[in-house]
């Protein structure tokens, strides 16, 4: 297993640099299975440990919240789907739960929250992943039956589902939602500069003491980025890797990102990167597209117009790297332009 590794490395570097000329407040826990950190910039001491600790705990509270196989009220309603029954949820699970099926919709299903049996079958539903492979015939009975999230049904706080096979799990969600609560929660309490980093989704609000904040899109078959790029106040940027979660069998890697057409892990792409630029939603967006454009491959520039994306890369299984014009004209690459680099329009 590995933690998302879409590092702001360089973040770190103007930390330590920046001690001597203006304050740079950190803090960081372990929520959602990976690191998280928050750096404020411009603030004191006394002004910036309070905001700080309130999105931690507010990350806490959506992790224990939302939790897909430790009891939670995702996990109350993944039961009472199983068994048939129809749930009263809060309203702001009927939030999320709405625009996941709007996400999803848009990423052509390949972005799909309510695979859960599915990611359970492979493993990938637990702290210690065994490095074993699910029987053939479970994988085939689940081509042939499968379940997902349009399978849902929403009446308001009512949620119910004729699929007894729909499972959620908001894996591949929360982390961008929590980004957006995090910004919003920071303004409030009047900070407008800082950075939030969750395991390799990062949102930058105004900027590090007058500069812009400077993130490193992680390598994903080296120690270290494969590239750096400055953020604006309000952009988000994700990754999806195949090097973030995953196994070996036979000296072959099953990483946690499955197709939910095959029912089997993806194997023509090592990691997809997208930012997004400044909106409401653009931490939630920047974790939801990284994976129907993962899943996507080769086919990803049709999903991103469809997403309104315009910047994004993309490091195939052979290691080349595909990169919209709009974001290479931003990128910083860590020894050079990759060998086999490709730019499109």
């Amino acid at each position: 297993m590995r933690a998302g590794r879409l590092v702001f490395l360089c973040a770190l570097a103007c930390f330590l640099a920046a001690c001597g000329r203006a304050p740079l407040h950190q803090q960081q826990a372990f929520v959602f299975g990976t690191r998280v950190e928050v750096l404020i910039a411009g603030l004191s001491e006394a002004a910036a440990r309070p905001a700080a600790a309130a999105v931690l705990r507010e990350f806490d509270r959506l992790h224990r919240s939302y939790h897909a196989w430790q009891p939670s009220e995702l996990s109350r309603l993944n039961q009472a789907l199983a068994a048939g029954r129809s749930s009263t949820v809060t309203s702001e699970m009927a939030d999320l739960l709405a625009d996941a099926q709007r996400f999803s919709l848009l990423g052509d299903g390949l972005f799909d929250p309510g695979i859960g049996a599915l990611i359970a079958l492979w493993g990938f539903q637990s702290d210690e992943m065994p490095a074993t492979l699910p029987a053939a015939s479970a994988l085939a009975a689940w081509r042939a039956a499968p379940a997902g999230i349009a399978d849902l049904q929403l009446d308001e706080l009512q949620v119910s589902s004729r699929n007894t096979r729909l499972a959620l799990d908001f894996g591949g969600y929360l982390k961008g939602v929590a980004l957006d609560r995090a910004a919003g929660i920071l303004k409030a309490r009047g900070v407008h500069n800082a950075l939030i980093n969750i395991g390799g989704n990062v949102l930058a609000l105004g900027s590090k003491n007058g500069e812009r904040w400077r993130v490193g899109i992680q390598h994903p078959r080296q120690p270290g980025p494969l590239a750096t790029v400055e953020l604006d106040d309000g952009e988000a940027i994700g990754t999806s890797g195949d090097y973030q979660r995953y196994f070996e069998v036979d000296g072959r890697r099953y990483c946690h990102l499955l197709d939910p057409r095959s029912a089997e892990p993806v194997r023509h792409t090592q990691a997809l990167t997208v930012l997004v630029s400044r909106r409401s939603d653009a931490g939630t967006l920047s974790d939801v597209a990284s994976k129907p454009l993962f899943i996507a491959g080769a086919d990803w520039p049709r999903l991103a117009r469809r997403l309104q994306l315009q910047q994004v890369l993309r490091v195939d299984a052979e290691g080349r790297v595909q990169v919209s014009r709009a974001l290479h004209a931003r990128l910083d690459y860590v020894g050079g332009e990759p060998s086999a680099l490709e730019i499109l329009p």
